[in-house]
């Protein structure tokens, strides 16, 4: 019989070194571990918005208003519960993959909300993301669902080679019969920190019709214009 001491010095640790495999099979399931939380959390706030009510109401029983000293506490929880409601649906649109139709959809707010989505990553990476949105830059896609999914990958790809403290611009522009989001950062090496990000990019673009141009530094995605 090996004990768990034996074996812990005589295993490799399962972490020394990457295996695709497993990390495939780890994030493929994400998006149905991101559904099912949606799920979950989103009952016990549903309750906590009812029991919330119930206390209103009770609370306005001798005046038929909540007493001032309380109205400011219940609008503190009701705000609370809505924001916690936002940030899972912000998270799950650009996790959970629903695919969608061929049409367009809003670049600008698509990648805005990316952005926002991603504002703990940039700021853990103490990186200076400067953003340039033009409003209402509408990109047609033969898969709108996928939108998210390709924006995330540009901005992570960027995240991934910059250093602490770099720039990163962020740009969404029409350009004639183009909507272009185009991500630099400041490194010029050729290298890819990300290349799974790379490759997703490369093969996703390919199927959905998508141009990309990828140089040291900048990812340019270009799509027809709505």
């Amino acid at each position: 019989m090996i004990t768990s001491t034996a074996a812990s010095s005589s295993v490799p640790s399962i972490r020394e070194g990457a295996d695709p495999v497993v990390d495939a099979a780890r994030y493929g399931a994400v998006p149905t571990l991101m559904d099912s939380l949606l799920h979950d959390v989103r009952n016990p706030l549903n309750a906590l918005s009812i029991h919330l009510e119930v206390l209103s109401e009770k609370l306005k029983v001798e005046t038929g208003q909540v007493p001032p000293s309380q109205e400011k506490n219940l609008k503190s929880m009701r705000d609370q519960i809505q924001r916690v409601d936002a940030i899972l649906r912000r998270f799950a649109e650009f996790i959970v993959n629903r695919p969608g139709v061929p049409g367009d959809a809003d670049l600008s707010e698509t990648v805005t909300r990316a952005l926002e989505v991603l504002a703990h990553e940039s700021r853990k990476r103490r990186l200076q993301v400067r953003p340039t949105i033009a409003a209402a830059v509408r990109a047609r896609l033969s898969d709108t669902g996928e939108l998210g999914f390709l924006v995330v990958q540009a901005l992570m790809r960027a995240y991934g080679r910059s250093e602490q403290g770099a720039e990163v611009l962020v740009s969404v522009r029409a350009e004639e019969s183009r909507a272009v989001l185009e991500v630099v950062d400041a490194s010029a090496s050729p290298e890819e920190n990300t290349p799974e990000a790379v490759a997703a990019l490369e093969l996703r673009c390919g199927q959905l019709g998508v141009e990309l141009q990828l140089r040291a530094g900048v990812c340019r995605l270009i799509f027809p214009l709505a």
